[in-house]
């Protein structure tokens, strides 16, 4: 998936992949139910859908294991974060990383978040 543009999720479904990618696949409904209950409190019925809605779109892959169903992610959180950087960076900034840098900056980057950024940068640590 390197290289490819994964297309934005909607909040609540990246929400759900939020609770995925911090747990080890395969996941079940019961692995990430404690995860949103902390975070993005939902209903069962609502995660069941937008677990359907997931494995849909092929961002899950969804496999049997008894009754219910365990999911593994298609792509992981830093190949979407990648991805819609540089869907940032191309489709808002329309490819200005002067403009994408001062975004990053002003949308709250704390100054030490600017520090390790700059040091990662010199160091060739991206």
């Amino acid at each position: 998936m390197s290289g490819q543009t994964i297309e934005r999720l909607p909040d609540a479904e990246l929400e759900v992949m939020q609770a995925i990618w911090d747990c080890e696949p395969p996941v079940s409904r019961a692995d990430i139910e404690p995860l949103l209950e902390s975070r993005h409190p939902m209903a069962t019925t609502t995660l069941l859908t937008l677990l359907g809605r997931l494995t849909q779109k092929g961002v899950l892959q969804a496999q049997k294991r008894g009754k219910s169903k365990v999911y593994t992610p298609a792509f992981s959180r830093g190949q979407y974060v990648a991805s819609q950087g540089s869907r940032f960076l191309s489709k808002l900034c329309r490819g200005d990383v002067r403009l994408f840098a001062t975004a990053l900056c002003e949308g709250g980057l704390s100054r030490e978040e600017v520090e390790e950024l700059r040091r990662l940068l010199e160091e060739d640590g991206l």
